[in-house]
């Protein structure tokens, strides 16, 4: 294999990309000392935001498990950064701005996985005509939801560059193309409005989308082997799929034989004329898998079982704060007031929400210094349920369950 094959395709100073690359929507203070490239100052503001933090507790495939050696969401980031670092770090391209891509690209997913995502997007069809997706949701995340402090205490927004904020938006994992070329025009990211609609702006975003792939399959069959989810035909059934590329036996179905495998064909398949992706033997073996995956683990009665759950939890937690709903923002107060009282603690965090995103208590905001930008107007009904939804896709399924234990109490 030859190492450093796009490395006159990287994102770097000398690309014909670099100023739409790093652009910012808004002005992000710059540090006299800074020492961090634009993309790894990015890398930093996610890695210390909110929202990457409750990934530990939010599902990757298994609902609020109780062992701690099943992969969650944070775990699931944390394979397809490695993993994206290790194909740039080979091919030559900028490794910062795949890290940072993805560290951020999971940070909108709802809780309960892709059944909570489904539940969401449900209730903003219903409630105000909207979608909901993890990808769209991620960016807006990224660009309206979460703040960090500036130098002077203030709660700012994050303010990423284009290339990080493309990358998030663009990295659908699910889709099953064999190989991912980087589309050569800037776009307004707001104007998506579909999971897969435009393929990466760079050659990183196409590395950290099919890296994404790269991670879930593997540790999901990992995962579903220690919670005993596959029978022994099925198992058989896995191996015959595995061994024509990998030779694997059943000691070696785990996900670091199988990123390791699936890496090096991708590595030594790749070329800037052939785009990013695998071989024809390797790729069909991807999609048998992740066939494989929905057949026996993604659609198995026992994660079934738990969505009905799930989808009970997350509608009652929607129509608790929705039926709270007055155009006249001291009435709404009210009816949030007495409702503390009830549901002291879900409703706390719900108000704050508001507080911070919405024209709900604007002297609080001053008080609180919050200088992000507001994004609802609580005076209409469809951004008052989109407040709910946005909440709801914020919380940890552990803090979901917590919510929903609190509405049922008497």
């Amino acid at each position: 294999m030859m190492k450093q094959k796009f490395a006159a395709e990287a994102i770097t100073e000398e690309s014909p990309k670099w100023e739409q690359c790093i652009e910012r929507e808004s002005f992000l203070e710059e540090r006299i000392d800074e020492i961090r490239s634009k993309f790894w100052r990015d890398y930093n503001r996610l890695l210390h935001s909110q929202a990457y933090r409750r990934l530990k507790h939010k599902t990757q495939v298994f609902h609020a498990t109780h062992n701690d050696h099943i992969c969650t969401r944070i775990e699931h980031v944390g394979h397809v950064s490695s993993v994206s670092y290790t194909i740039c770090d080979y091919l030559g391209l900028n490794k910062e701005l795949a890290q940072a891509i993805a560290i951020g690209h999971d940070i909108g997913h709802a809780p309960f996985g892709h059944d909570g995502e489904h539940k969401l997007n449900q209730l903003a069809k219903k409630y105000y005509g909207g979608s909901f997706w993890h990808e769209k949701n991620s960016l807006h995340f990224a660009d309206s939801i979460e703040t960090l402090f500036n130098p002077d205490g203030y709660h700012r927004n994050l303010c990423l560059t284009y290339a990080v904020r493309d990358g998030i938006i663009s990295h659908c994992g699910e889709v099953n193309e064999k190989v991912l070329y980087p589309r050569a025009e800037a776009i307004d990211l707001k104007t998506i409005n579909g999971s897969n609609q435009h393929a990466p702006y760079t050659w990183e975003g196409c590395v950290v989308k099919i890296a994404d792939k790269i991670s879930y399959l593997g540790r999901d069959i990992e995962d579903a082997l220690r919670l005993k989810i596959l029978s022994n035909v099925e198992i058989e059934e896995l191996l015959s799929i595995l061994n024509p590329v990998s030779g694997i036996t059943f000691e070696q179905i785990n996900n670091t034989v199988l990123m390791h495998n699936f890496i090096l064909d991708l590595c030594h398949f790749s070329s800037p004329e052939k785009g990013i992706g695998f071989s024809e033997e390797f790729h069909k073996a991807i999609i048998k898998i992740k066939s494989f995956n929905y057949k026996h683990i993604y659609l198995h009665p026992r994660l079934n079982n738990y969505n009905h759950y799930a989808d009970l939890i997350l509608t009652s937690i929607f129509e608790l704060f929705n039926a709270l709903f007055d155009e006249n923002i001291p009435v709404l107060a009210k009816n949030i007031a007495t409702q503390k009282t009830i549901y002291p603690i879900i409703t706390e965090h719900f108000e704050k929400w508001l507080i911070l995103y919405s024209n709900y208590a604007p002297q609080i905001r001053t008080e609180q210094k919050y200088l992000n930008r507001i994004i609802y107007d609580i005076t209409r009904s469809v951004d008052y349920s989109k407040s709910i939804i946005d909440f709801i896709s914020s919380l940890s399924d552990n803090f979901a369950i917590e919510s929903y234990q609190e509405i049922i109490r008497f």
